[in-house]
């Protein structure tokens, strides 16, 4: 049995991704995951936290702390960008505001 990963590293993706931050272990529904906690600037903070299954990962490479926070500065992911969001409608705007399994 090998010790569980926790430690500052570089992960290298499928997709060609590149993150940095602490990894961890985790189990979700019964199935093994690293869990990556991308550093923010101030103590304490992430920017993101991210789940991925082993298989996706091309390379870890064992880093110190400084060293993954530096390059967690270049590489910092976003969970959701600007055009993936629709645009905030006014109250009454829409022909139909209530679910359609709310409909009376």
């Amino acid at each position: 049995m090998s010790d569980p990963i926790d430690g500052w590293y570089i992960l290298e993706l499928m997709g060609h991704r590149r993150l940095a931050g602490r990894v961890t272990e985790k189990t979700i529904a019964g199935a093994g995951f690293l869990r990556i906690d991308v550093p923010a600037e101030e103590p304490g903070a992430s920017v993101a936290t991210q789940f991925y299954p082993p298989s996706a990962v091309y390379c870890m490479t064992p880093t110190t702390e400084a060293t993954a926070r530096e390059v967690a500065r270049g590489c910092q992911p976003a969970p959701v960008h600007p055009w993936e969001m629709r645009p905030a409608l006014p109250a009454g705007s829409m022909p139909n505001e209530q679910p359609p399994w709310e409909a009376t």
